[in-house]
């Protein structure tokens, strides 16, 4: 079964800045990205039908001649609607409320006509329309990877320094996972604490939380779930209802609530995010469809935060603030609740931070990790760096 995972630009567009550098499948949900869960489900590879400036990193692989599955990149696999695609013949498909769900054919791409030959389907979905309903869609989606993930298998052995309130059964740790004395609460979800990753002494823990391969939270974080740390970072100080998708750094005190965070992120010491305005109203977001400020009917919205952005020790990020791509923060007071992608500055105003710069501290991060910076990164980079020109007024 060919497999593709196929992007509308409606969604993309809701999902920015996070999806300026991937893939609407390459987004973290639970513990797995969407793309690795429909992987594990259909037990086959999958690849990208997605923006121009992404293909070269994010290719797509099409059968001519023969049938290729066809899969909104914006929805959660199940059991039941599974079952209900592996079901479809072809030239046949699947849509929920008119919008389109998956076709299975022997078109070489997929076509919005094409949604005349889908059913609908009857069962529910879960799904991302807007970049908040990543946070607010983390707990289910990783209460559904922890049964995925664990199904059939046993814990590694979790030290008895520590303390489990709760089902101990609710606690799952991979090969090469340590925790030494923290507290784990499971009475409201499932805790998973992926390869080689490190829970460090004094750290409490409220799930359903996900801590991903090779990431460590650092001594006595608190964390209330659902929340997931994805590969590769670090994590210390308060975190609520968040969801860091990996090789990023909230490494000190300080608090992260109902906030998004991508890749190649820090987060310096004491940086603290409001997420419940002082009249407890609705927070409105910035949004880069409509290109205006959008409610989200949430009373709860942090940070939603782009790859590549950093800020400085002691940064204050106001209730519902979203920061573009490859940004760098700093300085005292409140910055704007929008800061757009490729600035250098704070409250008191920005300038252009300018691409080889940029590359210069994107190298060395990478170098920690011992990645290199490759033509393709940059390419994608350049695009989003001309295509957000219009947000800098300055230049």
């Amino acid at each position: 079964m060919n497999l593709i995972l196929i992007d509308n630009e409606r969604t993309w567009k809701c999902l920015l800045p996070l999806t300026y550098t991937r893939p609407v499948s390459e987004v973290r949900l639970g513990i797995l990205t969407i793309k690795e869960k429909w992987e594990k489900h259909l037990k086959t590879k999958a690849s990208y039908s997605c923006k121009d400036h992404l293909r070269e990193k994010f290719p797509v692989a099409f059968k001519a001649g023969k049938a290729n599955l066809f899969v909104a990149s914006n929805v959660m696999p199940d059991a039941k609607l599974v079952v209900s695609i592996k079901k479809l013949k072809s030239g046949h498909g699947l849509k929920k409320n008119g919008a389109f769900i998956a076709y299975y054919g022997v078109q070489t791409f997929f076509t919005a006509d094409l949604l005349n030959a889908c059913t609908e389907y009857t069962g529910d979905i879960l799904s991302i329309e807007n970049v908040w309903d990543i946070f607010t869609k983390n707990g289910d989606a990783l209460k559904a990877d922890f049964d995925l993930l664990t199904k059939g298998r046993k814990s590694a052995a979790l030290s008895k320094n520590n303390t489990v309130v709760g089902k101990k059964n609710l606690v799952f740790l991979e090969k090469g996972a340590k925790a030494e004395s923290a507290t784990f609460n499971t009475s409201n979800g499932p805790i998973y604490i992926g390869k080689n990753a490190e829970v460090m002494e004094g750290s409490l823990v409220r799930g359903p939380f996900a801590l991903c391969d090779d990431s460590t939270l650092k001594l006595a974080a608190k964390i209330y779930g659902p929340t997931t740390i994805g590969p590769h970072c670090k994590v210390g100080g308060e975190v609520n209802n968040s969801v860091i998708f990996g090789y990023s750094n909230k490494a000190h005190d300080g608090f992260l609530g109902n906030s998004v965070v991508g890749e190649w992120c820090n987060l310096g010491a004491d940086t603290n995010n409001s997420n419940l305005k002082n009249n407890y109203g609705d927070v409105k977001v910035f949004s880069y469809e409509t290109n205006g400020y959008k409610n989200t009917g949430l009373q709860f919205c942090g940070l939603i935060m782009g790859d590549h952005s950093k800020c400085g020790i002691n940064t204050m990020f106001n209730t519902g603030t979203v920061v573009g791509v490859g940004a760098n923060i700093f300085g005292g007071g409140f910055p704007p609740t929008h800061i757009p992608s490729f600035v250098w500055g704070g409250a008191e105003g920005f300038d252009t931070y300018r691409l080889e710069k940029m590359y210069e501290t994107t190298q060395r991060v990478y170098e920690r990790r011992h990645k290199v910076l490759e033509a393709e990164e940059k390419k994608i980079l350049e695009t989003i760096f001309r295509e957000t020109t219009s947000y800098r007024e300055w230049e």
